[in-house]
């Protein structure tokens, strides 16, 4: 595998590191790199920005706003986004239900959702998990039952992500209760001020509202908008998910994590020097980045050979390992912290900002070996179906 970037790929990486630099404003690249909390407003302006520059969906079909790109430049800028601190485009629209709704959806429903889904003039979120069905969702019960030119769906959801500044949802239900389970679920989208859709927040343990309990009664969903066709959307759920392992990866982001936290760690005082002076520090540090650049030459050769459509099993891999590198780098932070990571958000007090964030920052991150599909699934899929065990 190619290791150095040709000429021409140098001059396109140059060019996306001037443009996320200076095009998207500091204060909001500030607020990622640093673990602040980005409001809607900041995702929604980031995204249009990208967007008017075809920057948003590249991965798309180019008639509906994708790009011409080879596998090296989708790599490069997602990579360089990552590390200049920009917000990526919203992952539910960008990643999830537009590359869904591209490869599956009738051309009325491309027509009608992908362009306001490419500039998040829709936000959309996702309904698949419910308290009994998580990791295994094919065990969903939330149910649609066809009634004329409408469904009516009844069933809760959890975990929902963003669901408070969402407008629709692609939502998971079932819709032949007597088929086994993943052949008898299909994919609705709807809109979530739809009568009988209820939205309920979930206050998380580092203290922010990120995820909420969705709860459908009676909810009429006109049948034209099943996405494809009935009973296929558990094919649609594996291309969707497939697409979101590979995007939660995060080498970037985990990158920015390990800089700061070698600079956090050179103003810290350890013994007669700082913390990077003490040599099972600096080898603990220089063990992640290691890790980290091998899952990076992974990710490469999993973008580099798409599979025409068809969920890539290695991605399982690469949210595997991403995931756990990301939770490390978060652990590590939260050690240079010290006692310091225990004051949360506290004014009065000497503690740096960075160090409090790295407390919830650190508990927060314990989400991302869970979402996706847990991965102890992943580790099933991975034995199965690359290992052949």
């Amino acid at each position: 595998m190619k290791l150095a970037l040709s000429p021409d790929e140098v001059t396109f990486r140059d060019e996306l590191r001037e443009f996320y630099r200076t095009k998207i404003p500091a204060e909001i690249r500030d607020r990622v790199k640093y673990g602040r909390e980005l409001s809607r407003e900041d995702i929604v302006t980031t995204h249009r920005i990208l967007n008017e520059h075809g920057l948003a969906v590249p991965k798309w079909p180019v008639q509906w706003g994708g790009q011409d790109w080879s596998p090296m430049q989708l790599h490069i800028w997602e990579d360089e986004m990552q590390l200049a601190s920009v917000p990526e485009p919203l992952t539910f629209n960008a990643q999830m239900i537009g590359p869904v709704i591209a490869q599956f959806g009738s051309e009325e429903l491309k027509q009608r959702f992908l362009p306001p889904t490419a500039n998040l003039d829709i936000w959309w979120c996702q309904g698949f998990s419910e308290p009994d069905a998580g990791s295994d969702l094919a065990s969903l019960r939330t149910t649609a039952v066809r009634d004329g030119d409408s469904y009516i769906v009844n069933g809760q959801k959890i975990w929902t992500t963003l669901a408070q500044y969402a407008d629709w949802i692609f939502c998971l239900v079932r819709t032949d209760p007597n088929a086994k389970k993943q052949a008898g679920i299909s994919m609705l989208l709807f809109d979530v001020n739809t009568p009988g859709v209820t939205i309920r927040p979930i206050k998380l343990i580092d203290g922010h509202h990120e995820v909420n309990e969705v709860f459908f009664s009676n909810v009429r969903v006109p049948a034209d908008q099943l996405v494809g066709e009935e009973n296929m959307g558990w094919t649609y759920a594996k291309f969707l998910l497939g697409n979101e392992r590979t995007g939660i990866t995060g080498v970037g982001r985990t990158k920015v994590k390990l800089g700061l936290a070698k600079e956090y760690a050179a103003q810290t005082k350890s013994g007669g020097g700082t913390l990077m002076d003490d040599p099972v520090f600096a080898a603990r540090v220089a063990e992640l980045e290691n890790e980290l650049l091998a899952l990076e030459l992974t990710l490469m050769r999993v973008v580099s050979q798409p599979l025409d459509g068809k969920p890539n099993p290695a991605s399982s891999v690469l949210k595997l390992r991403g995931t756990e590198l990301q939770q490390a780098a978060t652990e590590l932070l939260m050690d240079i912290a010290g006692p310091d990571a225990l004051p949360v958000h506290a004014a009065d007090i000497a503690s740096p900002e960075w160090a409090q964030i790295t407390g919830p920052t650190y508990l927060n991150y314990r989400k991302t070996s869970i979402y996706g599909g847990s991965n102890e699934v992943q580790r099933t899929i991975i034995a199965s179906t690359i290992l052949g065990l």
